[in-house]
């Protein structure tokens, strides 16, 4: 079981492209929050780009959270 966990964290941790990100994250976001598409990860990567060393290089202990924050305030917003 902590095995499991140490690599959770190391997965959690490592850069992966949008593509990997946007799925991980749709798996896991509550109901009540919109989604992660293309489009939408574009313009958080566009309104923060100081969160990227690499253009494509997401992370889920990075990026996750402060995405989830910006979609939800943008959804209610619209």
């Amino acid at each position: 079981m902590r095995n499991k966990k140490n690599n959770d964290l190391e997965k959690n941790q490592l850069g992966t492209s949008l593509a990997s990100f946007m799925e991980s994250y749709n798996k896991e976001v509550p109901n009540n929050f919109p989604p992660a598409s293309v489009k939408t990860l574009k313009q958080f990567q566009d309104a923060y780009p100081s969160f990227f060393r690499k253009e494509d290089e997401w992370s889920v202990d990075k990026h996750r959270k402060k995405f989830m924050d910006w979609s939800f305030s943008n959804q209610k917003g619209s």
